[in-house]
């Protein structure tokens, strides 16, 4: 690259949790978050832990030995055994999943913010409905998980730049008040200026 020169990046694709440095967006990657007062080990635990209608049953998903065998058990639940709605809730819970995990790690939050107007992009190498659904397999997807990442990345761009602009803090000055006014006067004290 020539010195000065800027190269754009139009699309950012990730997949595996352990290649970097864009594999933290994947939901595998190990760094825990707080969810709803309950720690997970992943983002994936912390989505999957909604999914499961008995506590029994979320246990056994949450008790999985890797974040990939957690999503496994979970996308091998069958129907009675998953919340009424699931279908219908499941992307406002990874938005807010997503949405704690990159604001509690500073370190992740930059890097999402770092890659400014590209395209987020999960690449899936396995073509099944599931990987096609929450990123892309040869190009075919509807990429849900690169899309809440983009939609939390602006979101934090833009509470980044309210933050930046708004009126800074009121500084509390503390009058200094004169002794000599503070009491009642008597005939002898000297009259307060006019």
């Amino acid at each position: 690259m020539q010195e000065g020169r800027r190269v754009t990046v139009t699309q950012i694709r990730f997949y595996r949790a352990n290649r970097g440095p864009y594999g933290a967006f994947s939901n595998l990657y190990r760094r825990p978050l707080v969810y709803e007062g309950e720690t997970f080990a992943t983002s994936e635990h912390a989505y999957q832990a909604g999914k499961a209608r008995k506590p029994e049953v979320r246990e056994w998903v949450l008790s999985a030995p890797s974040p990939a065998l957690v999503a496994m058990a979970a996308h091998g639940l069958y129907y009675w055994d998953i919340v009424p709605g699931w279908s219908r809730t499941k992307f406002d819970r990874m938005r807010s999943v997503l949405r704690a995990k990159f604001t509690q790690h500073e370190d992740l939050q930059a890097l999402l913010l770092s890659t400014g107007d590209a395209k987020l992009v999960e690449n899936a190498t396995v073509d099944n409905d599931v990987n096609r659904l929450w990123g892309e397999v040869n190009g075919e997807g509807r990429n849900m998980l690169g899309k809440l990442l983009m939609e939390l990345r602006e979101e934090l761009r833009q509470e980044k730049k309210r933050r930046e602009t708004s009126c800074p803090p009121i500084v509390r000055v503390s009058a200094r008040i004169d002794r000599t006014w503070a009491t009642p006067r008597s005939r002898n004290s000297p009259r307060a200026p006019t």
